[in-house]
């Protein structure tokens, strides 16, 4: 496994962990919308604030161009387990399929979560310095190594 494997690994785990805790805190599953009656505060908070805080994390742990496309595996991946969850143990009442987790409804609720993840990640690409080229790179260690920091 070379470090962009772990480094990866380890960025999408840990977005899919921020993420659930996000959910948790907010105690929204956008699983369960039913349309303008469910669109509150919180629901907006977990459907685009959590996954770009969660896109910017995977960004910045991961450190290369390919965060972002990273980033958009932890809200799909946690919304996948969610939904998978939910229809088998919470609404496990032999009714329809769609009578309780709508999926017309579920499937543009996970392309909000994702866009809003790779909209985080692209900002911590930027951040992390992923688009800086050698040239700046080199005139950056030729400044720091004239005037060092400490003097």
């Amino acid at each position: 496994m070379t470090l962009a494997y772990k480094r990866g690994f380890v960025a999408v785990t840990a977005g899919m962990l921020l993420n659930f805790l996000g959910d948790w805190i907010t105690g929204i599953n956008i699983e369960t919308f039913k349309g303008i009656s469910t669109f509150t505060f919180s629901w907006m908070l977990d459907v685009f604030l959590v996954p770009f805080i969660t896109g910017f994390i995977v960004a910045k742990i991961y450190r290369d161009r390919g965060g972002k496309y990273l980033a958009c595996l932890p809200p799909l991946f946690v919304r996948c387990i969610t939904y998978f969850y939910m229809y088998m143990y919470v609404y496990n009442d032999g009714k329809d399929f769609n009578y309780h987790l709508n999926l017309y409804y579920w499937g543009p609720c996970v392309i909000l979560a994702v866009e809003a993840s790779n909209f985080g990640a692209i900002i911590g690409e930027v951040l992390a310095g992923a688009y800086r080229t050698r040239q700046i790179r080199t005139l950056e260690n030729a400044i720091n190594k004239r005037y060092p920091a400490d003097a």
